[in-house]
């Protein structure tokens, strides 16, 4: 039996959370493409911690994880699919694109749909032919700024998040246009948290303007 196997092992032989815990951890710390089906199996337990470690071996891992965890999305357990959707954020690969673009609007769970914006502001923009960049960074930020009214001040704040990230991003055209729903944003917005994540991102555009 090699390493790996021993550690996906320690993970299924788990009989408490404390050791899938640390089972998890240890096999997510390798960044091996062999444990890809065993933590995206993790991402469905009731654990998370493990969940959060799981993710993070997975965006280790990187583009290798994505093709795996399209195919195993579980549209029933929304739990799992928030964490799949945070492997999804921070490995930034755009053959997810579609997949956040929907679930930052549309999904029941705040949880995914909070995610899924965040997500969508650090899309490895690179990875996409260059015909094809211009098009989906404005259907990004038409999904960006839909998600400004969401009525839950987190997926609010992360779309804020990725607003932020995004005009980090593309092209200076649309930073007016991001500008502007900043401006609209902060005469509307009730929760102080999100009016002042609206203020950090003005701020610091102003700083590096």
């Amino acid at each position: 039996m090699t390493d790996i196997e021993k550690l996906i092992e320690e993970v299924n032989r788990a009989d408490s959370a404390d050791g899938l815990l640390e089972a998890v951890e240890n096999l997510a710390d390798v960044g091996s493409e062999t444990a890809i089906p065993t933590l995206i199996e993790v991402l469905g337990f009731n654990n998370p911690g493990a969940a959060v470690a799981a993710v993070e071996g997975l965006i280790k891992i990187g583009e290798p994880a994505v093709p795996h965890l399209l195919d195993s999305l579980d549209t029933y357990n929304y739990g799992a699919r928030a964490w799949t959707i945070r492997a999804f954020a921070g490995i930034g690969d755009p053959a997810a694109l579609d997949l956040l673009l929907k679930a930052a609007v549309s999904d029941f769970s705040q949880s995914v749909r909070r995610a899924a914006a965040r997500g969508l502001g650090i899309i490895r923009w690179s990875k996409l032919p260059p015909e094809k960049v211009t098009a989906a960074q404005e259907e990004v930020l038409q999904t960006l700024f839909l998600a400004t009214e969401d009525g839950e001040w987190i997926v609010r704040y992360a779309a804020i998040a990725g607003l932020h990230s995004l005009g980090d991003a593309i092209p200076e055209r649309f930073l007016s246009a991001i500008a502007s729903k900043f401006q609209e944003l902060l005469c509307q917005e009730t929760e102080m948290v999100v009016k002042a994540r609206i203020q950090l991102a003005l701020q610091k555009w102003l700083i590096n303007n």
